[in-house]
């Protein structure tokens, strides 16, 4: 235990600091000065130090107003005994109290960092909920463009079977109707005929837009000027949607050229700038921009393109726009806000199905009753690779055969009315045509003779397909040509089959006179059939 001393005013004015004595024992009556005095420098100085006063003559109502004043506690000098509990009880309080405010500060100091972290937190689970909710959404996006995506292809597939069966009949009907106007001599028959083979050709046009749109039709790509293309369309375009829509073009002039299919493009442009005329009821201005777009964005519908460079194309009116719920739908074949026959639902279809074939993309910005802008995004060429396209060379007339020898043909399809046509087509232009109703009975054919010079083939038949028929006529007879017939031009599979080029492909329903022109340049690209016939027998016995 340490104790100091003063006796002067001065002496317990230095001394008195706060913590530096545990208590302070004061007599009330000083040689200079009184013990309510130092009372009031304690509790000024040193206000939570326990004073207790100690005297001889202070009385009970001075002790009480000591007390009043702030003193922890009294002892007579008459009482002495009473000190040492008094300072245990005096100082035991004052830890009390120290702990007891120790305690109030950690609190306040918890309830500070409380809030704090409660802020803190509350931030982290605002951010959390943020994310979430963003999460949410974009799995929502992604989920809905999925359905999107396997409600188009599920559609597309259903399609190009469609397409290929209805391409078939067509196949029968157009080429009777051919037939039938050679042996037709009266006008009324003759128009009658007309209007079979109008709608033949519509039919036709339908079945290509069903096969656009779920990308099984034969594209071409070469490097195409759309704002040439443009330019050559403006009195097509301006024909198709009549006087009332005034015409305008923002074309780019250091445009990049596109790779795509040149007769399908100018469609695509034909397509949007009718659509563009019906949302128009009195008139308004249709909109024909190209630009040089780089895409960066991740695409959140599945029309829309991936990222990379495209030469874009946008045909906008001012029409009456779409409603969200028209969008979600607006790709969908045969979906159509048009009356009732004035609109098939495949036009938007078609250009979605050239699109997506050709690499390229689609958005849609619409506003109801202001507008909508469609943007077409189509690969470009890359630079140093924009040739023009070589020059197809002179027809080959299909009549002119080897001196003193009919070309033998092998006419394969299981659909009695379709080889009907082709093998009558054929033999009037002057070929010797022999029939098989599958690939099976083609082999039997072949087997039997194989002095043929050209097999054409269906691509599509039940059992074995074109594909497996042509892979194994190779096998067997390695130098036989032939030429694919089909109703849906599947690309990648009939590349597979052995199909080189376009001239290797016969389309139904026959266009004017091209089956037997490639079946002229079949026959035109292949080696002696004098030398094949040996090589063929020798192998063959």
């Amino acid at each position: 235990m340490v104790i100091e001393r003063v006796i002067t005013r001065d002496e317990f004015a230095a001394a008195a600091h706060p913590g530096r004595h545990d208590i302070i024992l004061a007599d009330y009556v000083l040689p200079t000065f009184d013990g309510v005095s130092a009372l009031g420098i304690a509790r000024q100085q040193c206000p939570d130090t326990p004073f207790i006063f100690c005297s001889g003559t202070l009385g009970e109502e001075v002790a009480v107003e000591a007390i009043k004043n702030g003193a922890t506690d009294y002892v007579t000098k008459q009482r002495l005994g009473r000190m040492t509990r008094t300072i245990v009880r005096a100082l035991a309080e004052k830890r009390a109290r120290d702990d007891k405010s120790a305690a109030e500060a950690a609190l306040q100091a918890l309830n500070d960092t409380l809030e704090a972290r409660i802020r803190e937190r509350t931030r982290e689970l605002a951010a959390t909920n943020t994310a979430l909710q963003d999460q949410i959404v974009e799995r929502e996006r992604a989920e809905d463009a999925l359905r999107l995506v396997q409600r188009l292809d599920a559609v597309g597939q259903l399609t190009s079977g469609v397409a290929h069966d209805f391409n078939n009949l067509l196949t029968v009907i157009a080429g009777n109707i051919e037939f039938l106007d050679r042996a037709v001599t009266d006008e009324r028959s003759k128009r009658r005929l007309d209007l079979m083979r109008g709608a033949a050709a519509r039919g036709a046009k339908l079945t290509a837009q069903l096969l656009a749109f779920s990308r099984r039709q034969r594209l071409v790509p070469t490097p195409v000027s759309l704002n040439q293309t443009v330019v050559s369309m403006r009195d097509l375009l301006q024909s198709s949607i009549g006087g009332a829509i005034q015409i305008e073009t923002t074309l780019q002039d250091d445009l990049w050229p596109a790779l795509v299919d040149a007769t399908q493009i100018e469609l695509v442009i034909l397509n949007l700038a009718i659509n563009a005329r019906d949302a128009m009821a009195v008139g308004g201005r249709l909109t024909i921009e190209t630009a040089n777009v780089t895409v960066g964005e991740t695409p959140t519908r599945p029309e829309q393109p991936q990222p990379g460079e495209y030469v874009m194309i946008s045909v906008s009116d001012t029409g009456t726009g779409m409603t969200p719920k028209v969008l979600e739908r607006v790709f969908e074949p045969f979906f159509t806000t048009k009356e009732t026959g004035k609109g098939s639902g495949l036009g938007l279809a078609q250009v979605y199905g050239f699109v997506k074939q050709s690499g390229g993309g689609v958005r849609i910005d619409t506003v109801p009753a202001e507008g909508t802008s469609i943007k077409v995004y189509l690969p470009r060429v890359a630079e140093g690779a924009a040739e023009a396209p070589p020059a197809l060379g002179p027809a080959l007339d299909p009549r002119v055969h080897p001196p003193g020898r009919r070309p033998v043909l092998l006419v394969v399809d299981d659909d009695a009315g379709v080889r009907e046509v082709t093998a009558t087509r054929l033999s009037e232009v002057g070929y010797t045509v022999r029939e098989a109703a599958s690939g099976l009975q083609a082999l039997a054919a072949l087997d039997a003779d194989s002095d043929v010079d050209l097999i054409v083939l269906d691509f599509a038949m039940p059992g074995m397909n074109g594909a497996e028929a042509a892979g194994e006529i190779r096998k067997r007879w390695p130098a036989m040509p032939v030429l694919f017939v089909t109703g849906f031009a599947d690309t990648e599979a009939l590349a597979q089959a052995g199909a080189d080029g376009a001239d290797a492909i016969v389309l139904k329903p026959f266009r004017d006179g091209e089956l037997e022109h490639k079946v002229a340049t079949a026959l035109a690209g292949r080696a002696s059939p004098g030398l094949r016939l040996v090589s063929d027998r020798s192998r063959n016995g």
